[in-house]
């Protein structure tokens, strides 16, 4: 029994030290799809609060704003909520997003759908014959629209489930694609205060063709005796691309806990088909019925790190300077007011992007 045993161990020691010599192998030819994925507007958030808090908002995420973040996180609503938010992001374009959730069930399921929408217009064509500009113009409107389903199973685990359609038009082409999103959380106490697990999969769904009078296209005819003929009407071969299919795990924990003041710290990791893996972490100060009153404030900070954001190149070549380290950081507040079941809120984020500057996410929300 003795060599039994011995020879089991020496099995399983052999097998852990042989995992870093195949994950070194798998290092070995880099097969990140960076620019592989279309839609990346889906990556672009739904709230404020959850901007300010950078990818690690996962684990708390308990307003309307989960529909997005993690479908699990609605069924912890405890009146309807609704929420509209806008993002003035880069390059002068917009995204907007809103979203509705019921519970039922005596509050142990719960219904929502949102909507989000990225997009401009009116945009100038430019050629390498022509770098002034063709005359023409060409707009992007970008749109995604989810049904979500949510429910807790027990006092501790909740899960939840969102169907969306995304539809894509880029100038004259355009294309659609049907996703899901799955999330759980697990809530609990640690020490006496609340602690939070979830893990969400978002976006995996079909890829997106994209097809329209862009790529139609009229073919000359091969006539080697030169007889005058008809071009031909043809089509340009497009290839279908995938959706930014996401993978996250977060934790969270109230280091403070108590009828008027909440400090959560949290974090994440997660990995994203068009990019490596990676992970960010924040705070949040919530202080609640200040001086006896149903008013409310909170501050909250983040940073996340994005490989495909963070690679090195030389400064002479971008002029970068120490401060776009920064880049993924984020900052953020808000103020709300509670009475019975109503609730109103407003609330902000500032997003720094690096080379592509200061972002702004600015979300009203409403209880009821």
């Amino acid at each position: 029994m003795f060599h039994s045993t011995l020879r089991r161990w020496a099995l399983t020691g052999t097998l852990v030290a042989g995992v870093p010599t195949l994950l070194a192998a798998q290092s070995s030819s880099d097969n990140t799809g960076y620019g592989t994925t279309s839609a990346e507007f889906l990556l672009l958030g739904a709230s404020a609060r959850g901007a300010a808090l950078g990818s690690g908002f996962t684990a708390i995420a308990n307003d309307v704003s989960a529909l997005y973040y993690n479908p699990a996180g609605i069924s912890l609503l405890k009146t309807n909520q609704a929420q509209i938010s806008t993002y003035d992001y880069v390059a002068e374009t917009r995204y907007s997003w809103g979203g509705i959730a019921f519970p039922f069930g005596g509050g142990s399921k719960a219904f929502g759908v949102q909507l989000g929408t990225f997009g401009f217009d009116k945009q100038p064509v430019y050629t390498v014959d022509q770098p002034d500009g063709t005359g023409a113009f060409y707009s992007v409107n970008q749109t995604f629209a989810g049904v979500t389903y949510a429910q807790n199973f027990s006092d501790r685990f909740s899960a939840g489930l969102t169907g969306k359609f995304v539809f894509d038009q880029l100038g004259n082409v355009n294309g659609s694609a049907f996703a899901i999103d799955f999330g759980t959380n697990f809530h609990s106490q640690l020490g006496g205060k609340p602690i939070q697990f979830a893990f969400t999969l978002a976006n995996l769904g079909t890829n997106i063709s994209y097809s329209g009078k862009a790529i139609n296209v009229n073919v000359p005819r091969d006539n080697p005796d030169s007889v005058p003929t008809l071009p031909q009407p043809g089509q340009l071969r497009t290839k279908a691309f995938p959706l930014p299919t996401t993978f996250r795990v977060g934790l969270a924990y109230d280091v403070i806990s108590a009828a008027s003041t909440r400090v959560t710290v949290l974090g994440e990791f997660n990995q994203a088909t068009s990019n490596k893996a990676g992970f960010g972490f924040g705070t949040e100060l919530a202080l609640n019925r200040l001086g006896g009153s149903g008013f409310g404030a909170a501050v909250r900070a983040s940073y996340s790190y994005a490989p495909a954001n963070n690679i090195t190149v030389p400064t002479t070549l971008t002029q970068l300077s120490s401060k776009e380290n920064w880049q993924g950081s984020a900052l953020g507040g808000g103020l709300n007011y509670q009475s019975g079941k109503f609730s109103i809120g407003l609330d902000y984020a500032y997003r720094y992007m690096g080379i592509l500057g200061n972002t702004n996410f600015f979300t009203f929300s409403l209880g009821f």
